[in-house]
């Protein structure tokens, strides 16, 4: 792409005319694509839910899924947590169904500290279930994954 701009004065007289190229330098925007590129496939990973839980060991296969899933954890100490939002059990089903937006068919997967009491587990779930979510699953780690150094 170029731009050619002629001076009229002088009549033409001799006078040449200057001509100037303007051209779109790409490589900067290149360089910083790619750098947010790199930025964000190193931090992809470390954006799970960040709710600490202790989970329960098993060996049961993981399940493939096409969409990812809603994640409900009860910590060790039995407060809820959507995603990473604390939230009361009476406003579990409101939040999830505007999260939902009113989906039965939603996956909402409940995290849940091994410590916690069965009866907190089932109420969390139990209220869920009777809210209509038709989808909703427990998780936990294989046997090894995640395991802290020194403990057995």
């Amino acid at each position: 792409m170029g731009v050619e701009i002629r001076s009229r004065s002088g009549g033409g007289r001799g006078r040449r005319g200057y001509s100037r190229m303007a051209e779109i330098n790409v490589t900067p925007f290149v360089d910083v694509m790619l750098v947010l590129l790199i930025v964000f496939m190193v931090a992809a990973p470390l954006m799970a839910v960040g709710v600490p839980v202790d989970l329960p060991k098993t060996k049961a296969p993981p399940i493939a899924s096409e969409k990812d899933p809603l994640f409900v954890s009860v910590t060790g100490d039995g407060r809820i947590f959507v995603q990473e939002t604390p939230v009361e059990l009476a406003n579990l089903v409101p939040m999830l169904s505007a999260i939902t937006n009113s989906n039965p068919d939603a996956r909402v997967l409940v995290r849940g500290d091994q410590q916690i009491s069965y009866g907190r587990m089932l109420e969390v779930m139990g209220t869920m279930s009777a809210a209509g979510f038709k989808k909703v699953g427990l998780v936990a780690e294989l046997p090894g994954a995640g395991a802290k150094p020194g403990s057995h």
